[in-house]
């Protein structure tokens, strides 16, 4: 396999010109949710260009949207299909998931850009755009990876499935649709933007929203009312205890760098209309962390119980109790061993590469490896080029030379993984 590796490393070494001006006409095409279709056209042009058979659908009807882990706020899809391509190999040799997601987050303030955010300008290295990170990079390194594979002329004894799915933004429905449409195999690689580091631990989120009733009163007799604001600081506080509690738990090394491994994150609260009146209701809308090898239900069975028995000690949220909604996106945990022979295929490629040893760690945030993982029984590796923090940041970019390496690092495990002829 040392001359196929050497060809591999060579044709992408030769073709980074060509990779950086694949990866400006993907960034380009603006694919934000509902608008995916012109990106997803590039990608299938690649695919078709290298000869794998394709599956183009549009996503939906009641197999899916009736799924118990299904999340998104439309069930039309229409225009803005999913797109698989099928590497098959010879025989003999393990499957392999490339899984990717063409859609991307809203540019936000343009006035925050110093270039359009589509423009896909390339300066010091770096391309920038909204989706150059999270995660057209990766997509591309994806591609670069069979690319290669393909025109050196190697043959793959296992299959590669490649999929360019929409909808991983809001919950994942893209690649639900490709678990229920059959597509499964012994192992994923998920190129998020990683930093490069690997992780095999994903943490999994939902949203909640909790009502706390009060009652009116004029604000000069305050004390002849019952201020939901006040109320629902009691909750507040009983979140932040739940928290540390379930943090408290988390004992994986590979959480050791993460302050909060499953943070339960308050973003909006809203209440009263008047400053002079008390007001009678307050809204508390957050994000749930979820532990790799928790259930959702028993993360929100957690939460449920926890404002329960705090109200129970308040009189009068024990007589108007606070209501807990589960609502809008969701995504589920992923867990693989550290031990796991994909982690150690993965590991010995970058080492092959980078001449150092990989860092692996835990998630901070959720994937669609999660679905793979739990609803596929897909094993599942996250990583990729590009530095997180930069994900659905103004001025977006992504280091050119991580999304050749990563080229690489994939090219090679993909050969170790399914085997060549």
């Amino acid at each position: 396999m040392e001359e196929e590796k050497r060809k591999v490393r060579e044709y992408i070494l030769r073709h980074q010109s060509k990779g950086v001006r694949y990866l400006q006409r993907v960034v380009q095409e603006g694919s934000i949710r509902g608008q995916e279709s012109s990106a997803q056209a590039i990608i299938i042009e690649k695919c078709r260009e290298l000869g794998m058979t394709m599956d183009i659908w549009e996503i939906g009807g009641e197999s899916l949207t009736n799924h118990p882990v299904f999340c998104s706020d439309r069930n039309d899809f229409k225009g803005n299909p999913n797109a698989v391509g099928i590497l098959k190999g010879a025989g003999g040799g393990r499957s392999l998931i490339l899984n990717g997601h063409i859609d991307v987050v809203p540019v936000g303030d343009l006035n925050s850009w110093e270039h359009d955010p589509f423009s896909g300008h390339v300066e010091s290295g770096k391309l920038y755009g909204r989706g150059s990170t999270d995660m057209k990079g990766g997509t591309i390194s994806l591609l670069l990876a069979l690319e290669a594979i393909i025109n050196s002329g190697i043959t793959l004894k296992g299959d590669v499935i490649f999929q360019s799915v929409i909808e991983e933004e809001s919950g994942g429905a893209g690649t639900l649709a490709a678990v229920l449409r059959g597509y499964k195999a012994d192992g994923a690689i998920i190129p998020e933007p990683t930093n490069m580091k690997f992780f095999p631990k994903q943490q999994g989120s939902m949203w909640f929203r909790i009502k706390v009733k009060g009652k009116q009163a004029h604000g000069g007799t305050r004390y002849e009312g019952v201020s939901a604001i006040e109320k629902a600081e009691i909750l507040l506080q009983e979140i932040r205890n739940l928290e540390n509690k379930r943090n408290s738990r988390i004992t994986d090394s590979l959480f050791s760098s993460i302050p909060i491994p499953i943070p339960i994150n308050i973003g909006k609260f809203s209440s009263g209309s008047w400053p002079s009146s008390v007001p009678d209701i307050a809204i508390i809308e957050g994000r749930m962390g979820v532990a790799p090898d928790e259930t959702m239900e028993h993360a929100k069975q957690e939460l449920e119980q926890a404002l329960q028995e705090t109200s129970n000690g308040d009189s009068w949220l024990k007589e108007n109790p606070p209501i807990v909604e589960w609502f809008g996106a969701s995504w589920l945990p992923g867990d693989l061993e550290i031990h796991h022979d994909l982690v150690r295929v993965l590991s010995e490629s970058f080492t092959e590469v980078k001449s150092i040893s990989p860092i692996i760690e835990a998630s901070p945030w959720a994937t669609d490896g999660g679905i793979l993982n739990k609803v596929g029984g897909v094993p599942v590796v996250v990583f990729g080029p590009g530095v997180t923090k930069m994900a659905h940041d103004a001025n977006e970019y992504i280091e050119l030379k991580d999304v050749f390496e990563a080229a690489e690092i994939i090219a090679i495990a993909i050969m170790k993984w399914c085997g060549t002829e």
